[in-house]
């Protein structure tokens, strides 16, 4: 089941007269992300010889889901930065600071999304801006349409997983220490995670 369309092309045009799914047509609506039951998190190379990982606990987002016309899917996240939790308080206060985060300055990390594509089956890519501190450059996020649920409160329900990978570097956070064996104490690679739970918003 496609969530969203590849971009318009001769043979979408052509078949765009063709009934709907109706399973896809009944995803349409708009959804609030469940922060109780979402995660949205990263992985990092500490040391070169192991992995750091965290997550933000306080986010917020939307997503806009249309079964007739799927490429007009749209996703924004809005995630607190003061929220950062890597299990280390003393690690978590030095990201929160001006050299990391400067989550004073910069309270949110934003994610605002401009397209999405369909790879095949429930893979999909969402791309769109996402903002650091006060950077915006574009970020494309690989995920996977975890299918639909009503759980027991009566909530209509969608599931997503994913994740996306950037330079530390490119948004301002550039902050390191060399190893006296060589190195670096934090990568530029990051890796993004995200696994999302969205309620579908009363008609």
């Amino acid at each position: 089941m496609g969530l969203f369309n590849r971009k318009t092309n001769e043979s979408a045009v052509a078949t765009a007269t063709l009934p709907v799914d109706p399973a896809l047509a009944a995803l349409t609506g708009d959804y609030s992300i469940d922060p109780a039951h979402s995660s949205i998190g990263f992985t990092v190379r500490h040391a070169m010889v192991t992995n750091v990982r965290g997550t933000f606990a306080e986010h917020e987002g939307a997503l806009k889901l249309d079964g007739a016309n799927p490429g007009a899917s749209t996703a924004t996240i809005d995630v607190k930065i003061a929220s950062i939790d890597t299990g280390i308080g003393d690690r978590d206060g030095h990201l929160r600071s001006g050299d990391f985060f400067d989550a004073e300055q910069f309270p949110l990390m934003t994610f605002r999304s401009t397209e999405a594509a369909q790879l095949g089956g429930d893979k999909y890519r969402v791309t769109g801006d996402l903002t650091i501190k006060d950077v915006t450059k574009p970020l494309s996020i690989d995920l996977e349409f975890n299918g639909t649920a009503t759980d027991v409160y009566g909530n209509e329900r969608v599931g997503f997983e994913g994740s996306a990978e950037i330079l530390r570097s490119e948004w301002g956070l550039t902050w390191n220490a060399a190893l006296e064996t060589g190195g670096v104490m934090v990568s530029d690679k990051v890796k993004l995670n995200f696994d999302i739970s969205a309620i579908k918003n009363a008609a």
